[in-house]
């Protein structure tokens, strides 16, 4: 922690007080929160960024869109629009956010909406002539004006929100107490040999309520790399003097992944929106090297560098261990919430 945070404590109070008292008033009901008649899940966390929340919706996506109609409802971060708007074929990552065009590129069967107002974008799926059966907020968490009917807060490993403290001295959004609205922790980016022992350490460390579940997942890296209309195995190109690109929170991990000794390294803040400028010093560094990025990256780079030059890297979030309950929970309150809901 820098001295200019620690400088900050006193607001890092004030801030913690306004978003307890805020709470308070959800819980209360003083604040009114919006319950509506289907499956929703939200994903979130307790600090800023980096958490790992898109593989962790895309696994959702996954788990559950060959048995249910699913939509995906985002803010639209840093996108250069505003309102709700459902992806269709002349979206991009500039109208939609990268992340939600993410998942609208990899995700044919999905509907994939941006509002930033939680509550009208739900009112407006469930307008649309065919209804979602299941909606996934992505970083809802502490949009409190939505009652999602299941919660799942992510943290990370060495970096639990047990350890941190409130902006502007550490990284939460709110008070380490607004984990208990959770139904699942998922403690993300551990090492995929994460032991019992270590496992047992931070649970302890979370204090966990009874009525909550703890896993633990890890970031499970493709072995290809993929650009426009070819894919390279990853083993063949680590060799290769290349150039890595990474507008992402922690970079770090990807960078590992792939460098060699003689790469470049290009980092820049999370959801970068990628200047001409930018572009140049990329291409400049490349010459016809090969330009590796994250695939969040990719959607906003393509068309901006030449497509046999780009490629991105895919990962997926996996479980350390016990994943088939994990899928069980989350099949078990679609399931559930789908036979009440079609009974009203």
């Amino acid at each position: 922690m820098n001295l200019l945070r620690k400088l900050l404590f006193p607001f890092a109070i004030l801030y913690g007080l306004i978003t307890s008292i805020r709470n308070f008033l959800f819980d209360k009901g003083i604040l009114k929160s919006y319950s509506f008649d289907l499956a929703i899940i939200a994903v979130g966390n307790l600090s800023v960024g980096g958490t790992g929340k898109t593989p962790q919706i895309e696994y959702l996506i996954r788990l559950l869109s060959d048995k249910y109609k699913i939509a995906t409802l985002s803010r639209g971060y840093k996108r250069q629009s505003e309102g709700f708007i459902l992806a269709d074929a002349n979206s991009n990552a500039a109208i939609l956010g990268d992340e939600p065009f993410q998942f609208f590129q990899k995700f044919e069967t999905i509907q994939v909406a941006v509002d930033a107002n939680r509550k009208n974008g739900i009112e407006q799926l469930l307008a649309q002539k065919e209804q979602p059966k299941v909606i996934l907020l992505d970083d809802a968490f502490q949009h409190r004006k939505v009652k999602a009917g299941f919660y799942i807060l992510l943290t990370t490993y060495g970096d639990l929100y047990s350890d941190d403290w409130m902006l502007p001295t550490g990284n939460l959004r709110e008070s380490r107490s607004g984990a208990k609205r959770a139904n699942i922790i998922i403690v993300t980016k551990c090492p995929s040999d994460l032991s019992l022992d270590e496992q047992k350490e931070i649970k302890n460390k979370l204090k966990l309520s009874k009525n909550q579940e703890l896993y633990f997942s890890y970031i499970n890296y493709d072995a290809y790399i993929y650009s426009e209309n070819t894919k390279i195995k990853v083993e063949e190109i680590k060799t290769l003097d290349k150039v890595l690109v990474a507008g992402i929170a922690k970079p770090e991990p990807f960078f590992a992944y792939l460098k060699n000794i003689n790469d470049a390294c290009l980092s820049f803040p999370d959801h970068h929106n990628f200047t001409d400028k930018d572009i140049l010093e990329i291409k400049n560094l490349a010459h016809h090297n090969i330009i590796i990025t994250t695939e969040k990256d990719y959607v906003r780079l393509r068309g901006s560098l030449p497509s046999e030059q780009l490629f991105y890297l895919p990962i997926k979030s996996s479980f350390v261990s016990r994943g088939e309950n994990f899928d069980e929970n989350i099949l078990n309150y679609v399931g559930k919430s789908s036979i009440i809901n079609s009974s009203i």
